[in-house]
């Protein structure tokens, strides 16, 4: 089953996290089952407070959604050891049409090679003008030819050399073998059997006959070995018998890796005239093939993104993926889909509250750590109900959290915003905690939130926000950069900018002074800053 990613934005914070485990739980729940949720970024201290607090795990970390090796139907063909036959090779090749080569082994899985039916074809015709064959193993020449050692010398052998030779009449003695590095084919022929075992020949192959006690038992170093097959197919097998490592391709291979993107495996094909590719996993082993085939129109990552709908916030690579749903409590942006897909946007201050009706729309109560995770969620974007984007749902759906998890609003609040004083961060660190990128009417900005029970110790680093803040703006080329310092207890936020001066002044009708503004009642990014920068610019 393919993997469906829940996404909040990137920078999550509490509710982006939380809705996203909370959908997924749901889904599963219901049977689907496919569902994971994923972060696409660092979990920030307060998200990480409130995890502990309900025994959850972060979601995992996802970079980005390009499609990969992975998500392709890519074959998987028979993987053979390097010792085995070509002839043996030749069989699984055949067995499917559509392979095109197979992969070679070493015997801890790794890559030795590449057969391919024209790397045995070639070797094969080349055989017939050169019929020297060097140390074939004995179990491969036995396997090829369905043979039996006859006599006590062909058990001391393990391999087999030389020139492969049908023994011809006795009476044409000029055309017969006769070097012991011969290997010797011939039929019911006593005398040639005993002319050859005499000489001392490396391997006395008998087609399709009975050998006397008296030869079996005749003092000799010949390999004496019986086959059912005839002469001129038993020399064409002998050929066969060889390992396969002794022909594979083994210099200058292309392999792709399982988490290699397929951008990158496109440019590398082009450039190649293999018709196949060995795929590795992340321990080297072999696990698959890969064909031009493939490529034509790849799988893609499936995802559903909630809390937010906006390009510049979504996970990376989303061009490249499948959006299935969108859950949202946002302004409707710009990102675009290929299909009609569900999407649910509503007026509420978390969108975990949505979250949380659609558990209640599906008749599924919500277990109590869940539902306890859910109250946190919304309490965090809400900021405790003091939000104006707040709604009286917002608050009902905390309570009835609260109620399914036994625990108390005010006592989960108070923890959510004294979690961190950030002293252990850097002020990079604290800006990208809570930060949302924004493209409004030609204006590129990006804005930063950090929400506490306690502004006096962010404040203290007044001078190291402000720098920062314009290192931001002048590497990312924004028209403003934005950090709200929100204080849940005096209800409103500090905002330090970089940028110009005359667009906050004209944007919030209010003065600033060195590079910031206190706006009394104002502590939702979404409701008020970025609505009131949007009527500015038109």
């Amino acid at each position: 089953m393919d993997t469906i990613y829940v996404t909040g934005h990137r920078n999550p914070d509490t509710d982006s996290i939380v809705s996203a485990m909370a959908y997924a739980a749901l889904r599963n729940s219901l049977g689907d089952r496919e569902y994971t949720a994923a972060c696409l970024g660092r979990v920030n201290d307060e998200t990480q407070a409130v995890l502990d607090r309900f025994g959850f795990e972060p979601p995992m970390l996802l970079k980005n959604v390009r499609t990969q090796v992975d998500d392709l139907s890519y074959d998987t063909p028979p993987l053979l050891s390097a010792g085995v036959t070509v002839s043996r090779a030749w069989r699984v090749i055949h067995q499917d049409a559509n392979t095109k080569a197979i992969p070679v082994t070493n015997e801890d899985g790794t890559l030795y090679g590449m057969l391919s039916s024209g790397d045995i074809a070639s070797y094969d015709i080349s055989s017939v003008r050169n019929p020297h064959v060097s140390n074939i193993p004995l179990y491969n020449l036995l396997s090829v030819l369905e043979g039996k050692v006859l006599n006590k010398a062909g058990e001391q052998v393990d391999t087999i050399s030389g020139e492969v030779t049908i023994a011809l009449p006795s009476s044409r003695k000029n055309l017969m073998f006769d070097a012991k590095d011969s290997i010797v084919v011939c039929g019911d022929q006593p005398d040639m059997i005993r002319y050859a075992m005499e000489l001392g020949v490396q391997c006395l192959i008998v087609c399709q006959s009975e050998v006397s006690e008296e030869l079996r038992t005749m003092e000799t170093e010949t390999c004496l070995i019986s086959t059912p097959y005839d002469a001129y197919r038993t020399v064409r097998l002998i050929c066969l018998s060889l390992p396969v490592n002794r022909i594979c391709k083994t210099e200058d291979l292309v392999s792709f890796h399982l988490d290699d993107y397929i951008d990158d495996v496109r440019e590398t094909v082009l450039k190649s005239r293999f018709r196949c590719y060995p795929i590795l996993d992340d321990e080297e082993k072999v696990v698959g093939t890969l064909s031009r085939f493939h490529l034509l129109r790849p799988a893609r990552k499936r995802v559903v993104l909630v809390d937010h709908n906006e390009a510049a916030q979504a996970v990376r690579g989303l061009e490249q993926a499948e959006i299935l749903e969108i859950i949202d409590h946002h302004r409707l942006a710009d990102i675009q889909t290929g299909n009609p897909i569900y999407v649910r946007n509503e007026p509420v201050g978390s969108t975990t509250t949505i979250v949380a009706g659609m558990y209640q729309d599906r008749g599924l109560m919500p277990s109590e750590k869940m539902a306890g995770l859910m109250a946190a969620a919304i309490l965090s974007d809400t900021v405790m109900f003091k939000s104006p984007t707040c709604t009286q749902r917002d608050i009902d759906m905390a309570n009835r959290m609260a109620r399914i998890a036994k625990i108390s609003l005010d006592e989960l609040g108070h923890m959510i915003f004294s979690v961190s004083s950030g002293e252990t961060h850097t002020a990079e660190e604290l800006l990208m905690t809570d930060f949302k990128e924004f493209h409004i009417a030609g204006h590129d900005l990006g804005v930063s939130q950090i929400t506490c029970a306690d502004s006096a110790q962010f404040l203290a680093r007044r001078e190291e926000f402000v720098e920062s803040l314009h290192r931001m703006r002048t590497e990312k080329h924004y028209d403003l950069a934005i950090l709200m310092l929100t204080d849940v207890l005096q209800e409103g936020s500090r905002l330090f900018f970089a940028g110009d001066e005359q667009t906050i002044q004209q944007a919030f009708n209010a003065k600033t002074e060195n590079g910031s503004v206190f706006l009394p009642h104002v502590m939702s990014r979404k409701k008020q800053v970025i609505p009131a920068l949007s009527a500015l610019w038109g």
